[in-house]
């Protein structure tokens, strides 16, 4: 049984899509999704950008309203900005954990074009590392493991 995961913001057009494509990167059989409290319907480019620079495409993604996953059972929720861990709805579905890991949000950023994307990187970095750690810290394959599946095992 593939272990799910929901990353939440606000827009789901930015950091939510990040974290979403490093994830999905670090082990294809996760089931990973986004989506925002208020949801932009688009990607922006700036993420967009940033990703395909660090070798991601999410250029496919689809911002999505939370209510499309509601009445889903989760293993994870992790909300990526503070507007949408305030405003997490009550899932009607089981969620076994909920998480934040805070990060800012550079569509954000003023100035020259040179700093704002200077901006989409450093958090395009912060949430590679903190989503890696994550990933080690909790859902990678563990050998000792009798069932074969993850530190998140079900056999205990």
């Amino acid at each position: 049984m593939a272990i799910k995961v929901l990353i939440l913001c606000t827009g789901n057009s930015c950091r939510s899509q990040m974290a979403h494509g490093f994830l999905q990167s670090f082990d294809k059989n996760l089931v990973v999704c986004s989506a925002g409290t208020k949801a932009a319907g688009k990607l922006n480019e700036g993420a967009v950008a940033a990703m395909k620079e660090a070798g991601i495409d999410i250029s496919n993604h689809t911002s999505d309203a939370v209510e499309k996953y509601l009445n889903e059972e989760w293993d994870y929720v992790i909300t990526v900005c503070g507007g949408a861990n305030e405003t997490c709805p009550a899932f009607t579905g089981k969620v076994k954990h909920r998480l934040h890991f805070g990060f800012d949000d550079p569509s954000h950023a003023t100035g020259t074009p040179e700093f704002i994307e200077s901006e989409f990187r450093r958090v395009r970095d912060e949430i590679r590392r903190k989503f890696h750690r994550f990933y080690v810290d909790e859902l990678m394959e563990d050998p000792s493991c009798s069932c074969g599946a993850n530190n998140f095992c079900r056999c205990e």
